[in-house]
């Protein structure tokens, strides 16, 4: 009997034994187990992200749903004001002006020797103060009226004077509102015909009451997208000088830094006046076409029509181009189409056939 109980103890032990062991392995293995499930969802997460990464890779930015015509930059809406076209003084005792920096596009003609004179288009920034403005040309004139703007100036010449009274261009001219301090104003600092500055942030209401059109649909130029980042093609150029005459030149520096090219006027950076900030171009176009000096004072006759060589420079580049005059207005083109510009400001300057682009011009 004894040795029965004694057997039956044995066995239970086994028993005991071998449970316990059944156990222990169950524990051992059921956390790994659990380690290779979490890694399979781990791999599964990462395969997720690769994928929604290479989703959003693939997927182009969204073109903005309005673009200022002249800048080709994005706007918070569709703008149905009209544009101004602005006279402004580059004698040497004019600067710095006040606005550039504000200009969507600015022209750059010779006036009367070789002291250049601007028109400025303003339309996706009215800033408040612009100027000095200066007298009228014709030139200057059809340039504006190409871009169905309002023509802003201060005094002309008897006989353009009558032509645009007669309707050649809808305008506001200074020397009907001389230092009115509503429209115009002249300045304590400087000496006339230095001194007179428009408010063009009234200049709406002003030709509104005159009984001008202020509303306008602008054609857009030909701007790439402001997603293209597309390398621009031509030849390397940091930097162009263009020569008028001896004491007379004006010269454009690229600046990474600024992401547009920087513009010096006989060696003196061009700048707003008060703030020091630099006018920064994104495209400058340089035109050659005929000249013609039609009076004893020295007033020219430019052609803005006829078409001819020119360059542009762009993003640290230079490229031999062409213009016409495409819906009255000078044209960039590369091979019959319309050359793509950069979204931003753009200067285009207007240089005789004689001396010509080739000895005008020098870059590097």
């Amino acid at each position: 009997m004894k040795k029965s109980i004694w057997l039956w103890g044995i066995v239970l032990a086994v028993l005991l034994v071998a449970c316990s062991d059944g156990e222990n392995e169950s524990e051992q293995t059921q956390p790994e187990e659990e380690s290779t499930e979490e890694e399979t969802t781990d791999d599964e997460q990462q395969n997720d992200d690769n994928e929604q990464n290479q989703d959003e890779e693939e997927q182009e930015p969204e073109e903005p749903a309005f673009t200022y015509p002249l800048t080709g930059e994005e706007a918070d809406e569709q703008l149905d004001r009209r544009a101004f076209a602005v006279m402004i003084n580059n004698h040497p005792k004019a600067r710095p002006q006040t606005g550039l920096t504000e200009a969507d596009i600015v022209y750059e003609f010779l006036a009367e020797g070789y002291i250049t004179r601007l028109v400025a288009l303003y339309h996706s920034e009215i800033p408040e103060r612009v100027g000095p403005v200066r007298s009228a040309r014709s030139y200057y004139i059809d340039t504006a009226n190409a871009h169905d703007a309002i023509y802003v100036y201060h005094g002309a010449a008897q006989f353009i004077e009558n032509d645009i009274q007669a309707g050649w261009i809808d305008n506001l001219n200074g020397a009907f509102h001389d230092n009115d301090g509503v429209l115009f104003e002249r300045s304590s600092d400087r000496r006339a015909p230095h001194n007179s500055y428009v408010f063009l942030d009234n200049a709406h209401n002003v030709a509104q009451d005159k009984g001008i059109d202020v509303e306008q649909s602008h054609d857009e130029l030909n701007f790439r997208s402001v997603n293209n980042d597309e390398p621009i093609e031509g030849e390397t150029a940091e930097s162009a000088k263009i020569v008028y005459s001896s004491n007379r030149e004006v010269s454009y520096k690229y600046s990474a830094e600024h992401d547009g090219y920087l513009r010096y006027n006989d060696g003196e950076q061009t700048m707003e006046k008060g703030s020091g900030d630099p006018v920064v171009l994104q495209n400058v176009l340089i035109y050659e076409t005929g000249h013609q000096v039609i009076d004893d004072v020295g007033r020219r006759e430019i052609d803005i029509q006829s078409g001819g060589q020119g360059y542009a420079l762009q993003g640290g580049k230079l490229k031999e181009i062409q213009w016409e005059a495409v819906n009255d207005v000078m044209t960039p083109m590369v091979d019959g189409e319309p050359l793509s510009l950069i979204p931003g400001q753009t200067w285009v300057n207007v240089v005789p056939e004689s001396p010509g682009l080739i000895e005008a011009v020098t870059y590097e």
